[in-house]
């Protein structure tokens, strides 16, 4: 079985290219995606060859970890059933190309467990799952951010999350055209923000050189929340830290858990993905949506759309 996928051959060089598909096993589902999401966090770093390493990683990849699609196949013992509509993310299914992610290809051979069903209602913004559950993840064990820093995707989720946990956030946005109202909470520059008693400041911005500013704005023995990928090393001056008694916390990759409590906040109406896909592209257009997504400030979210290619 071959598959049209999303490779990346080497740094700042992309391609579609047919892949062969390794055999499902008993356990296993086959999907037809049909729609995959672009993060220009995780994706950038990969493209631009700047990510950090990790196991697994390598040339060629295909990239992605945002995939929804439809069960094609599915093993005796996967727990899944042909025709259900499901949440991927990700998947190590191809024989020629590494799998660390491997999300944006036309058909994924992924393990049952590893396919989430979803409603139906929720169409492609199920592709916001991971970021949604990433933002969750992010609060989990702590007390809910008073200050986040970044309007993207993943800002508006982990705000949106802390309303619906009960919570009142600011967040803070310097590029004027993600600046815009939200509703629920204030969107404002760092400038227009005086406070200096924070006492959990979480960052999805991904900019290493913030810590010594979020610092300065904590309360006594704040928290800041890194929440970002940092392809950077953190530093930051010891002395107002040691003033504040200031705490770190790295939140790493998302948790079931996490997945779990967001499809519920989502089914009781408490949680909305609406409004943060901002752009599509057909599939076969896939170089040129991921120059978009990585270029664009006014593309919040891409998408892929695969159903010419399924």
């Amino acid at each position: 079985m071959h598959a049209l996928a999303v490779l990346v051959e080497r740094p700042e060089h992309l391609v579609l290219s047919q892949l062969e598909l390794v055999a499902p096993a008993d356990g296993d589902v086959v999907v037809a995606t049909a729609w995959s999401g672009i993060s220009t966090g995780t994706e950038r770093l990969l493209w631009s060859g700047r990510m950090p390493p990790f196991p697994g990683m390598g040339y060629p990849l295909v990239p992605g970890y945002e995939s929804v699609g439809r069960v094609v196949e599915a093993g005796q013992s996967s727990g899944r059933s042909v025709g259900e509509l499901v949440f991927v993310p990700g998947s190590r299914g191809f024989k020629d190309a590494r799998g660390l992610f491997g999300g944006a290809s036309s058909h994924l051979v992924v393990a049952g467990a590893k396919a989430v069903p979803i409603p139906e209602t929720l169409g492609p913004s199920g592709v916001l799952l991971a970021l949604a559950a990433t933002a969750q993840h992010a609060l989990a064990g702590g007390t809910l951010p008073e200050l986040i820093i970044g309007h993207g995707v993943l800002g508006r989720l982990l705000a949106r999350l802390v309303l619906a946990h009960g919570g009142q956030p600011v967040v803070w946005e310097s590029n004027p055209l993600r600046a815009t109202p939200a509703q629920g909470y204030t969107v404002v520059s760092a400038e227009a923000d005086a406070r200096k008693d924070y006492r959990v400041i979480c960052d999805v911005s991904g900019d290493a050189s913030l810590l010594d500013t979020l610092i300065a704005r904590l309360a006594p023995q704040g928290e800041i929340v890194l929440a970002g990928f940092y392809d950077q090393p953190i530093a930051f001056s010891f002395p107002p830290a040691f003033m504040r008694e200031a705490r770190l916390r790295v939140a790493a990759e998302w948790r079931q858990t996490d997945l779990d409590i967001v499809m519920t906040l989502i089914a009781d109406g408490r949680l909305s993905l609406d409004g943060l896909i901002t752009h599509s592209a057909p599939a076969n257009d896939a170089p040129a949506a991921y120059r978009t997504a990585f270029s664009d400030p006014s593309c919040l979210k891409m998408i892929l759309d695969w159903s010419a290619c399924s």
